[in-house]
């Protein structure tokens, strides 16, 4: 842009420029002033938004991560208990088999001999 300019009988206040370009170049400063200021107002807002969702989620993922640990460390506990059980106990899973078989067996011989 070229602002018309005034030579030496210019004001010192308006600094050279005509009065009628330098109010409407001011005016329109202004207007643009205002403008960017609102701009700036709505996006510093919605920075504020977004970092407290960002603190909430992350709060939430935190719990969450908690939540499956303990989980996993149940779960864990679990499965040393099953194993625990599977390998120790196998003479007397046999032997509830075989009890079991013979209740079984003696249950068919009771009903066989009652017919």
């Amino acid at each position: 842009l070229i602002l018309p300019f005034i030579g030496d009988g210019a004001s010192a206040g308006n600094y050279g420029y005509a009065n009628s370009g330098y109010s409407v170049y001011e005016e329109e400063n202004e207007r643009l002033t205002e403008s960017l200021r609102t701009k700036v107002s709505a996006i510093k807002s919605l920075s504020i938004e977004i970092g407290t969702e960002v603190k909430n989620q992350n709060k939430m993922l935190a719990e969450m991560d908690n939540d499956f640990e303990s989980a996993g460390g149940l779960l864990g506990a679990t499965m040393g208990r099953l194993r625990t059980l599977s390998r120790g106990s196998q003479t007397k899973l046999l032997c509830y088999m075989m009890l079991f078989a013979l209740f079984v067996f003696f249950v068919i011989y009771w009903i066989i001999k009652l017919r």
